[in-house]
């Protein structure tokens, strides 16, 4: 048989087609379907008119006993292909059917676009473009229970167990662990000529509509994960969303050699959605660190820090700007390279002295021991009054700004020359004799990822002036003592 519909004002239409063989059997009670298909279209749900096909080998079911058995079962809809072997179940009470299911590989990314919803634009185009799926099915009242899952995503594998609500109000619950993923690939593209770190790109925007109405509860595991250049490893996740307010607490992995855990909470209920982050590092390799982040290889060593920190907008450059909060962070046992603040130490001195510069040693490099900040940011801007580091040759102490939107630095220190001389290579009788009597002052200016660091010739020179004019009053008191 066959009919057309047109549902109204809802605007649905369309037609179905079904053929089956139908059979009674009055003296058991039985009745029983063979082979059984159906075929619908439908416009009004999407742009484009939706087609399904469902077909079955055979129905038996026993009206005495309310049991029935379902043969394989095909459906497919819209470029999505499902297999279904059915178990028997009662239809006594509630309909619970238990069946294992495969769906055959398919596109979300066409899928989208037969609905009329435009696909995320994606780093990289092959991105969402097949997915598989098989599982065990038990149908509850509400939901469906997914156990013994099986997903790939691209190139990822994931298994695990899953909720899914009947009704959109419903919660959805997920437990997946991963094999590897590249989150690169799916997050929004560059611009066109813009190099991966390029400060004018477009900046990150918080997909506010889409976070809105989750209500899901999921735990993830990861072999590991690669994002922005950071290769995360053993990663375990926890997510919580509902009513516009997501969190992913906790979240561990090893990075770079060390370790990281974050409490990440995003808020899209209000107007202006605000983001706030609660991280920790300990152990991560400085050079592999400095160089995914900024593509600089000029530091080694290692760090530890602290970030609590939460701003609002609607995207990364908005909520940079209205950052808040508190940073903390130590740096060990490394070098910077390209600069060697013993020899301009040291060219600072003789240009004061008006005497013929060093001759540098090259490669240019400063070793540190220790390197300690903390601060409080506001507006996107960190205050820090204790810098302490600690040289093979020096002891430095200081304050000064780092403005996270513009990743540029402006501090002022104090130098303290230790008398080391295995440490100051080159360095004259005089020099070291300069050196250690004084504090020293410096000045770190410039971007976050290559500061420049200078003596304060200005505040050289003024100290020299002091110290000349105090030795003439010296003088002058000795002389005046004699009389």
């Amino acid at each position: 048989g066959g009919l057309t519909f047109d549902v109204q004002p809802v605007g649905y239409s369309g037609t179905i087609e079904l053929a089956t063989s139908v059979s009674f059997d009055t003296a058991s009670g039985a009745v029983s379907l063979g082979n059984s298909s159906l075929e619908a279209t439908v416009a009004g749900i999407a742009e484009a008119p939706t087609r399904l096909a469902f077909g079955t080998q055979g129905v038996e079911v026993d009206t005495v006993s309310k049991t029935a058995t379902v043969g394989a079962v095909e459906l497919s809809v819209r470029g999505i292909d499902m297999r279904a072997e059915v178990q028997p179940f009662s239809y006594a009470d509630a309909i619970q059917p238990q069946a294992t299911i495969r769906i055959d590989a398919f596109s979300p990314r066409s899928v989208m676009q037969q609905l009329g919803v435009e696909p995320p634009a994606t780093a990289d185009p092959a991105a969402l473009t097949r997915v598989i799926l098989d599982a065990k099915a038990n149908m509850g009242d509400d939901l469906v229970r997914l156990t013994d899952l099986n997903i790939k995503l691209d190139d990822t594998s994931f298994s695990g167990s899953m909720t899914v609500p009947f009704d959109s109000a419903g919660r959805f619950f997920a437990k997946l662990d991963g094999d590897a993923i590249n989150l690169d690939r799916y997050m929004q593209p560059a611009a066109e000529g813009a190099a991966a770190s390029d400060t004018d790109a477009a900046p990150v925007v918080i997909p506010a509509d889409l976070l809105r109405p989750l209500n899901v509860r999921g735990e993830l595991t990861l072999d590991s994960a690669q994002m922005s250049g950071l290769q995360f490893e053993d990663v375990v996740v926890t997510v919580n969303a509902k009513d516009g307010k997501l969190r992913i607490n906790p979240i561990t992995s090893k990075l770079f050699g060390g370790t990281y855990s974050g409490d990440i909470t995003i808020i899209t209920s209000t107007s202006v959605p605000s983001l706030s982050v609660n991280e920790t590092v300990q152990g991560i390799d400085l050079a592999k660190l400095a160089k995914a982040m900024f593509d600089q290889d000029n530091i080694t060593g290692s760090i530890a820090g602290n970030f609590r920190l939460g701003g609002s907008g609607h995207n990364m450059a908005e909520i940079q700007q209205t950052l808040g909060g508190t940073m903390s962070f130590e740096l060990k046992d490394g070098t910077y390279e390209g600069m060697d603040v013993w020899y301009e130490l040291r060219r600072a001195r003789a240009m004061l002295k008006q005497e013929q510069p060093p001759e540098p040693v090259l490669p240019a490099r400063t070793k540190f021991s220790t390197v300690t900040a903390s601060g409080v940011v506001k507006n996107g801007i960190m205050r820090n009054d204790d810098l302490a580091a600690e040289l093979p040759f020096m002891k430095l102490t200081g304050k000064g700004d780092v403005n996270i939107p513009e990743a540029t630095v402006n501090y002022n220190l104090q130098a303290r020359v230790l008398k080391k001389p295995e440490a100051m290579a080159g360095a004259t009788p005089e020099e070291i004799e300069d050196f250690t009597k004084t504090v020293i002052p410096l000045k770190i200016t410039g971007p976050l990822a290559s500061p420049t660091v200078r003596p304060d010739v200005e505040e050289l020179l003024q100290q020299r002036v002091e110290e000349e004019v105090k030795e003439k009053l010296e003088e002058k008191l000795k002389d005046l003592f004699k009389r």
